[in-house]
């Protein structure tokens, strides 16, 4: 038995961004939010997806410059670092949901793990790239941080996906990024997830190679 299919990796990809860019509404979007966009698409086959991506106004500047600069990358869970390029990555992200004494911590004062996890973020975030992927209870509670005064990071990509406090968490960065005076990049709704957090910093990394399509 055969299939006619094609098998040349480059191939594939440059097929899948011209039907994603002929599919996709990319109006009124920059350059580096069309990539952002683009990569989201692609990562869950959805071209109507694009719609729920919101940027606030510097968000991608900073991402890129803060990626330049090789500031720290801060993860919620694992399966987003994973999903970085590492090829285009100077120094290791971080993530300290798996260091010893978070699950105690975290059953100690009632909540999540990847709460309990973001103590050790507070020495990294200042002008940091922020990735939350999985975890609504992360986003709402740097948030928290942040408005208690914690430092801020240059960017949160902030995509947590599910059926409780995901939403609501994506919503919950939107509507206070402009008072608390950070940079955001989010997918509105329940949809999200560990690759589409991964892959929105991943266009950004693409564009300062100019891998862009």
């Amino acid at each position: 038995m055969t299939y006619n299919y094609i098998k040349d990796p480059k191939e594939i990809e440059r097929n899948s961004f011209l039907q994603i860019r002929e599919l996709t509404d990319l109006t009124d979007l920059s350059i580096a939010q069309q990539q952002v966009v683009m990569r989201i698409v692609h990562s869950v086959g959805i071209p109507g997806i694009a719609s729920q991506v919101h940027f606030s106004a510097g968000a991608c500047d900073a991402g890129i410059a803060a990626l330049t600069a090789n500031s720290a990358i801060l993860c919620d869970v694992e399966m987003v670092k994973q999903g970085l390029t590492k090829r285009m990555l100077e120094s290791e992200p971080l993530c300290f949901l798996n260091d010893a004494g978070v699950v105690e911590q975290a059953k100690l004062r009632g909540e999540t793990r990847t709460m309990a996890a973001l103590t050790a973020w507070d020495k990294h975030l200042a002008g940091s790239v922020v990735i939350i992927g999985n975890a609504p209870t992360a986003l709402f509670r740097l948030l928290e941080m942040i408005a208690a005064g914690a430092p801020k990071p240059a960017l949160i990509i902030g995509m947590p996906v599910g059926f409780v406090g995901a939403a609501e968490s994506k919503q919950a960065l939107w509507d206070a990024h402009l008072e608390l005076d950070i940079e955001c990049i989010t997918l509105l709704g329940r949809e999200g997830g560990s690759a589409v957090s991964a892959a929105t910093c991943n266009a950004l990394l693409r564009c300062i190679s100019g891998e862009i399509y």
